[in-house]
C-alpha cells in the first residue's frame, strides 16, 4: 500500500505552544477497569494506568480481555482509562501539563511534537535500545529529533459514510463522485427531509480535527497538498482555495449539521447513527459503534469525492491508534514490556482485527474472514487509494489546525473577506512553528 505519512517522521525543532488545558475541561472522567497486578518489582507490585479512546471503539469488553491476558502472562496489572477520543486528547494534555499522565497512553500522531518538545511523553528509541527490541517489525515510528516517541499500533481508512435509506428516499440514485454530485445529493436530501443534514464538520476548537478529517481530505482527495517541501503551503494555494469555498457553500447552503462550532467526532457519529447526517467522513473505527448503535441502519463506504476532471489515484485519509509512555511513569520496564506486547505478531493481529483496521506490525496476519462485510469493502477502498495525513508528525500540528479553524470560522461567518484573506493570515499563524 502506498503511503506518504504512515512512516518513519522526522521532525525538526520548532516553536511550540505547550497545551495547557485543565482538568476541569474534560468532558467527564475516565472509566476504569482492570486486573491486578501479580508480580513483584523491587518487592512492591506493579499496575500500570492505559489512557485511551480504543476501549469504546472496539467490541466491548475485548480491550479489558486483551489487558488482562497480559497481566496473566507477566504479572503486571493494567489499569484501564477509556473515555471517547476528544475527551481522551482533554486529559492526556492536562496531564502533560500537570506531569500526572498515565504511565501508558493513547496517541494521535498530531499530538507528538507537542507531548515530545514538553519532555511528557518518553524516548521510546532508547527504551527499545535498552530492551534490545527489533523495531525493523514495526510498520512505523512517529519520532521527534531522530528518536521514536510514538508507534502505530492499528492503521484506520477515513473513507466516507453514506447512509443508504436516505439516498434512496430524497432520490439519490448513485454515490457522488465529484464535489458538484456531492453538493447536488445534499440538496436532495434537503428537500426531502430539511430536518436530516447533508453532512457534518466538528469544530469545536477543544478537538480541533475537523480541519484534518472533514476539511483537508477534500484536499488530499484529489492528489492536492497543503504543504510545499514539508513548510506551508496556504496563501495562493488555488486547490486548497477551491476546498475551503466549497466547504462555505455547504454552509451557506446550509447542507451542513447545525451546532458545528461546539461539534466534536463523537457528537458527528452519533448524529449519523441516529440518522440525522446522510454523509460523514469518519474512520472505519467507528463500524462496531454504529452498528451497535443503530443495527437497522443501512450504510455504505465510499471514496470522498474529487474536483471535477481529476482522473487520479484518489487519496484516503489515514490515521492510527498509536501509544507512548509517560515520561513520569516510574516502571517504565513493564511500560515497554506492555506496549512491545501489544504490538507482537499474535496480539496485534487480533487487534487489528477486532478494530476494524490494519495492523502496526508487519508480520502481523490479521483474520478477516470474521470481519464484517463493510470493513472488507471500507479495505479494498483503501487499498486503491494513496494514504495520506499531512498533520502527522508537523510541529505544534494541533495549533495548527486550531488557528486554521479559527480563521475558517470567522471565513464562514463573514468577518474575512476572501478566502485569499483567510488562507495569507492562516500562513502567518503557521509559519512560525516551522522556523
Amino acid at each position: 500500500m502506498k503511503s506518504r505519512t504512515i512512516m518513519k517522521k522526522v521532525v525538526s525543532t520548532a516553536i511550540v505552544s505547550i497545551m495547557t488545558l485543565s482538568l476541569a475541561a474534560c468532558g467527564g472522567s475516565p472509566s476504569s477497569e482492570g486486573g491486578e497486578a501479580k508480580s513483584e518489582d523491587d518487592g512492591k507490585s506493579v499496575t500500570l494506568e492505559f489512557q485511551q479512546w480504543w476501549g469504546p471503539e472496539m467490541p466491548e469488553g475485548t480491550l479489558k480481555e486483551i489487558c488482562d491476558d497480559f497481566t496473566k502472562e507477566s504479572g503486571i496489572g493494567i489499569e484501564l482509562l477509556s473515555n471517547p477520543y476528544a475527551d481522551t486528547k482533554t486529559q492526556v494534555a492536562a496531564g502533560a501539563a500537570a506531569g500526572t499522565m498515565a504511565d501508558v497512553v493513547g496517541l494521535d500522531g498530531s499530538w507528538v511534537y507537542d507531548f515530545a518538545k514538553q519532555g511528557s511523553i518518553a524516548n521510546l528509541t532508547e527504551l527499545m535500545e535498552d530492551d534490545g527490541y527489533d523495531d525493523s517489525q514495526l510498520s512505523a515510528q512517529i519520532q521527534f529529533e531522530g528518536n521514536t516517541y510514538m508507534i502505530p499500533v492499528v492503521n484506520f481508512a477515513y473513507p466516507m459514510y453514506a447512509n443508504m435509506d436516505i439516498l434512496k428516499a430524497a432520490g439519490v440514485t448513485e454515490l457522488p463522485a465529484t464535489r458538484e454530485d456531492f453538493v447536488k445529493a445534499c440538496e436532495a436530501i434537503k428537500a426531502y427531509d430539511s430536518s436530516i443534514a447533508g453532512f457534518a464538520i466538528p469544530l469545536s476548537t477543544e478537538s480541533p480535527n475537523g480541519i484534518q478529517n472533514q476539511v483537508m481530505t477534500w484536499l488530499w482527495a484529489s492528489g492536492d497538498s497543503m504543504l510545499e517541501s514539508g513548510k506551508p503551503n496556504l496563501s495562493g494555494n488555488k486547490e486548497l482555495e477551491e476546498v475551503v469555498d466549497f466547504v462555505k457553500e455547504l454552509f451557506d447552503k446550509d447542507l451542513i449539521a447545525a451546532g458545528s462550532y461546539s461539534m466534536v467526532e463523537s457528537d458527528m457519529v452519533e448524529e449519523f447513527t441516529n440518522g440525522r447526517v446522510a454523509f460523514m467522513i469518519d474512520g472505519v473505527s467507528h463500524l462496531t459503534m454504529i452498528k451497535d448503535g443503530n443495527p437497522e441502519l443501512d450504510f455504505a463506504y465510499t471514496t470522498v469525492p474529487v474536483k471535477s476532471g481529476y482522473s487520479g489515484t484518489v487519496g484516503m485519509e489515514a490515521a492510527n491508534w498509536g501509544i507512548g509512555i509517560a515520561e513520569n511513569c516510574e516502571h517504565k520496564k513493564e511500560a515497554l514490556q506492555f506496549v512491545e506486547y501489544l504490538l507482537s505478531p499474535e496480539v496485534n493481529a487480533k487487534m487489528a482485527a477486532l478494530a476494524n483496521a490494519f495492523p502496526g506490525n508487519t508480520k502481523a496476519e490479521p483474520d478477516y474472514s470474521k470481519s464484517d462485510e463493510l470493513f472488507v469493502e471500507a479495505y479494498e477502498l483503501y487499498q486503491q487509494c494513496e494514504t495520506i495525513n499531512e498533520f502527522t508528525g508537523l510541529p505544534t500540528s494541533e495549533d495548527l489546525m486550531r488557528s486554521f479553524e479559527e480563521q475558517l470560522q470567522l471565513y464562514l461567518d463573514g468577518d474575512t473577506a476572501s478566502v485569499s484573506e483567510m488562507l495569507e493570515e492562516t500562513q502567518k499563524l503557521w509559519e512560525p512553528a516551522f522556523e
